[in-house]
């Protein structure tokens, strides 16, 4: 559709998120605030533990260190401006600034993908091919495969965003959504949107397809493997490093196929907006409550952290005690 000449062009967008929800903004912005809280701070934890703890120096750890780091920057990505939405009631945002939270929100999904494909991988090595493990997942290796989901990512998303960065935008303003998802930012544009809807189809076979097979057939062999253990508590053992994966995977992909999937009109619109609320602000929240904090290695590597942080609090505090008052 070829934009008219005589029409003003919009600066400006209109998120209407949950608007329609008048009584509850002061529940709902509490809840997304311990949300959020939680969200950043379990993520944190786990990237310190990576980072600090000589235990966790292992291709799982690695992947997971990158998992937690991808959530803190995905949820400061949506949440801080929904937030601010609730408190304040203003839903505007400028047509820029929801082009780079598109940007930012795509680069760090279709990167999220790539992750999860890779942590799949690691555990079908582990418990399928544990012969092979060590040379297969070497140091260099796993920071190959992870620069290359994270550089992959930006490099498509560029492409797909100087597209869109080059629609017109006329009106009607209003995106019946929490965040600028691409699909209802380009029904609001008066340019031709057939390159970057073709584009879109592509890359999105591109970074989700793949990812989503590789899984998907990485968890067959894991599950057809334990199934051949003999022992109950070796089956056992072998399905609890990989079932916290797997329960992870199962509720991101589903809620991204459902929302992407099915149709976002009429009766479907207001379904699709909780269902984007998983994958968008529960997932990264689960991810490190379910996938690390519950994990033995974890733990104790916490337990560990705790105690030379009381060993540290118990010296300050004696050379204070020696020392005096000054």
């Amino acid at each position: 559709m070829e934009k008219d000449k005589n029409q003003t062009s919009v600066t400006e967008f209109i998120l209407l998120g949950f608007g329609n929800l008048p009584g509850l903004q002061i529940l709902l912005f509490s809840l997304f605030l311990v949300i959020y809280i939680v969200t950043m701070a379990a993520n944190m934890l786990i990237v310190t533990l990576v980072v600090a703890d000589q235990h966790l120096h292992t291709p799982m750890y690695f992947f997971l260190g990158n998992l937690s780091c991808l959530e803190i920057c995905y949820s400061s990505t949506i949440l801080p401006r929904m937030l601010a939405s609730f408190l304040t009631g203003d839903r505007s945002i400028s047509v820029s600034q929801c082009i780079i939270q598109f940007y930012c929100f795509a680069v760090l999904l279709t990167t999220e993908c790539y992750l999860l494909a890779l942590m799949s991988y690691d555990r079908y090595l582990a418990i399928c091919k544990p012969l092979h493990y060590v040379t297969h997942m070497k140091h260099t290796f796993c920071v190959q495969l992870a620069a290359g989901s994270w550089i992959s990512s930006f490099i498509l998303i560029t492409i797909l965003i100087s597209l869109v960065s080059q629609l017109a935008f006329c009106g009607p303003d209003e995106i019946d959504h929490f965040f600028c998802d691409l699909t209802p930012v380009i029904k609001l544009s008066c340019s031709d949107t057939s390159l970057v809807s073709l584009v879109t189809l592509i890359f999105s076979c591109i970074d989700t397809v793949p990812p989503f097979l590789l899984t998907l057939t990485s968890y067959v062999y894991i599950i057809s493997t334990i199934l051949r253990i003999p022992s109950t508590t070796g089956r056992q053992k072998a399905f609890s490093t990989c079932s916290s994966h797997l329960i992870v995977v199962t509720i991101f992909y589903g809620t991204l196929m459902t929302v992407y999937i099915l149709p976002n009109t009429g009766a479907l619109r207001a379904p699709n907006k909780v269902f984007s609320v998983f994958y968008t602000v529960f997932t990264p929240l689960i991810n490190p409550l379910i996938y690390s904090l519950r994990n033995k290695e974890v733990k104790d590597a916490l337990r560990r952290a705790l105690q030379k942080w009381r060993v540290f609090d118990m010296a300050i505090n004696l050379f204070t005690a020696q020392k005096g008052p000054i």
